[in-house]
């Protein structure tokens, strides 16, 4: 998603540009910590905030952008990620 937003937003190609590159590899880092591992649904409903505020507001941007737009780009993910929102 990180990618998808980057080349919109920033016009990169292949690699993500710096500010995204930091991003990915903090969520990433966020997501591998997290204490409730594979059991928690989603960060959105978590009671625990394992983002920097700056961050979050980040992550919400990029989602917000990618979210709708992932029905066309990869509409299996979509609804994988809708069917488990709804558990």
């Amino acid at each position: 998603m990180v990618e998808l937003y980057c080349r919109r937003h920033h016009s990169t190609t292949q690699e993500l540009c710096e500010e995204c590159g930091r991003l990915l590899d903090y969520s990433l880092q966020r997501i591998e910590r997290c204490p409730k591992g594979e059991k928690k649904r989603s960060c959105r409903k978590c009671e625990i905030h394992c983002y920097a505020p700056i961050y979050k507001e980040r992550v919400k941007m990029v989602m917000r952008y990618v979210g709708p737009r992932m029905l066309i780009v990869n509409p299996v993910a979509a609804l994988r990620h809708l069917v488990w929102e709804m558990k």
